[in-house]
């Protein structure tokens, strides 16, 4: 997520709005596919994050090209291994996702333990340790985003509406109401209100689709929390901008930024999702 209260020229407007429908109708798409269609598209979101941070912290497209080629190997090849495509029905009891067990969930330790590997064979490589760091920052969430889809792919839905929706929330209710300044030094335009404004979308909507799709506790309450978590990882992205000297993490998308811009907030909402159902919170 890019800064969600950042004033926007009235000329930017439809182009924004047209490509946030352009990228909300290919998410939804490949999530409601799932399987490789799912697999390859956040693999690519992964590969191209990759990518903008290298370039955000302007080491050699060398680097974070072999990067984007790791975290791709990383995804693929790790989620096939661990989580073959089509095989989670058969894991539940009774063919229910929701009667799995947190020990279901052991195999990705070995997803996350390859990422570290893979990140500091990366740092020490390129002699850059921000490199490591990114690697890991970027390819842990991706792995586990593979994983829920793996698992259920309402409950990638919940976190992609939770997540859009305190992008929404929070820009509206910054905008309108205005007030003290949330993190002036990192991200001058985020206000409490917008950070509220967030929580309660997020909660708002976080309820009704799991209602909707019918995901139980404790996704019917997790909505507020996830909305903190969201904005708190939109601000560590503004916070490693800010350090980099960029505005932007990219220009890819018209509008918004880089892919890192977009998704910034989201790869924060599915490692903290992933901690619930691997510690067993999820009732169904």
């Amino acid at each position: 997520m890019s800064d969600a209260e950042a004033p926007i020229r009235k000329s930017d407007l439809p182009i924004r709005f047209a490509a946030s429908v352009v990228m909300i109708v290919v998410a939804s798409a490949a999530t409601y596919f799932g399987g490789w269609a799912f697999r390859a598209l956040a693999t690519l979101a992964a590969v191209l994050m990759m990518i903008e941070w290298g370039d955000m912290h302007r080491v050699p497209r060398l680097w974070s090209g072999l990067g984007a080629l790791l975290i791709a190997a990383n995804l693929l090849v790790g989620t096939e291994l661990l989580y073959p495509a089509g095989t989670a029905q058969a894991l539940g009891e009774g063919g229910d996702p929701a009667a799995l067990l947190p020990q279901s969930f052991d195999p990705a330790w070995w997803g996350f333990g390859a990422a570290v590997l893979l990140g500091l064979l990366l740092g020490l490589a390129s002699r850059r340790p921000v490199m490591a760091w990114g690697y890991i920052y970027l390819a842990i969430p991706a792995f586990a985003l593979l994983v829920l889809g793996w698992l259920d792919v309402a409950i990638v839905f919940w976190v992609f509406i939770v997540t859009w929706s305190t992008d929404i929330f929070a820009y509206f209710a910054g905008r309108s109401i205005g007030g003290p300044k949330l993190a002036p030094r990192i991200s001058p335009n985020k206000t409490w209100a917008g950070l509220i404004g967030g929580m309660a979308g997020a909660a708002l909507l976080g309820w009704l689709t799991a209602d909707l799709l019918d995901l139980g506790s404790p996704f019917a309450w997790l909505g507020a929390p996830m909305g903190i978590i969201a904005q708190a990882g939109d601000l560590y992205e503004s916070w490693e901008k800010r350090r980099a000297g960029v505005k932007d993490s990219g220009t890819l998308l018209p509008g918004h930024g880089g892919v890192l811009d977009r998704l910034d907030g989201l790869l924060a909402v599915v490692v903290a999702v992933m901690a619930v159902l691997m510690t067993g919170l999820w009732t169904g």
